[in-house]
């Protein structure tokens, strides 16, 4: 059994993480949020500690390790900006970190890390659950033993509704969360590098607070994406069934189904992390790369082979 600390425990994603240690038979000694919220925690771990104030939990985690008890991992599922800083915590005091994507914003944040990882023996691993998905690995594997020469054409829409709050939450500061393209599409992106190869060419045609859009060259497929959070995108047949996400991946004109087999992927990374096979820096840092640029491109507007769903934005 390995001790766990979780930082971020009143965040969207915690639960998940709570789950995942819970269901892998470890123990969480230790959470922190700023926020208080985290009545979650006595469905997993009610007997462990819980601080609102970063200095404290720092003070707690020192006073255990000096004691005798080791924290093996922690888990970080804090806002996206965050995440570096708090990587560094866990490594820094002697634990492997688990960190949500995106793993940083930028991508000379993670050779940073690489030489604190050097530094201490420590290792940092992120959850690229899109990875582990079946129908994700089933295509993998059809595309690797298809035609080596064949280019695929792709169509990326992921349209996830979010109210007024969202634009109020540093979810809408694109210094804290790296805009759209960074906090909904950062996994997509990793997912398609990891199955098609390196990117080639990266044009954006539309970069909003609420939405952006652009085309990937990958060295085996043309990719036209477009990522959403305005309900206002979602098709109509789609709202008429009173749903509020509409998530399609089109390759040659074919959908890939991946609606379901979610439920268990964090858990699976976790078994994956605790048997020494996680994803680390150098996993992650082709997406990291792709959403910086897409976050620093000037859009070029709806020139060129860009997505359809483009032609509805006023």
């Amino acid at each position: 059994m390995k001790n766990f600390a979780l930082i971020g425990a009143a965040g969207f994603i915690a639960p998940r993480h709570l789950k995942a240690i819970k269901e892998t038979n470890n123990n969480l000694l230790a959470a922190l949020d700023k926020h208080d919220c985290v009545g979650i925690m006595d469905s997993h771990f009610p007997n462990a500690d819980f601080f609102v104030e970063y200095e404290r939990f720092d003070r707690h985690i020192d006073k255990l390790k000096r004691q005798g008890t080791k924290i093996d991992y922690v888990s970080i599922c804090t806002p996206n900006y965050l995440h570096d800083s708090h990587i560094r915590f866990a490594l820094r005091h002697g634990a492997d970190a688990i960190c949500e994507k995106p793993i940083v914003l930028n991508p000379w944040n993670i050779d940073a890390l690489q030489e604190i990882e050097q530094e201490t023996g420590r290792k940092v691993n992120t959850i690229l659950q899109l990875r582990l998905h079946p129908a994700i690995i089933e295509l993998k594997n059809r595309i690797e033993q298809g035609p080596k020469d064949k280019i695929y054409d792709i169509d990326l829409t992921y349209i996830t509704s979010r109210g007024r709050w969202y634009f109020i939450s540093w979810k809408g500061d694109i210094q804290k969360s790296g805009g759209v393209a960074t906090n909904i599409g950062v996994h997509f992106f990793d997912m398609l590098t990891w199955i098609f190869g390196d990117v080639k060419d990266n044009k954006v045609h539309v970069s909003n607070p609420d939405k952006a859009a652009g085309y990937l060259e990958l060295e085996r497929a043309r990719v036209r994406w477009f990522l959403s959070v305005d309900y206002n995108d979602i098709p109509q047949n789609i709202k008429d069934k009173g749903q509020r996400t509409f998530r399609s991946i089109t390759i040659e004109n074919q959908e890939l189904e991946f609606s379901e087999g979610f439920t268990d992927l964090h858990t699976n990374s976790y078994k994956g992390i605790l048997a020494g096979n996680g994803f680390g820096l150098a996993d992650a840092k082709k997406s990291i790369q792709t959403v910086y640029s897409i976050r620093n491109t000037s859009p070029l507007g709806l020139v060129g082979d860009y997505h359809p769903f483009c032609k509805n934005i006023l």
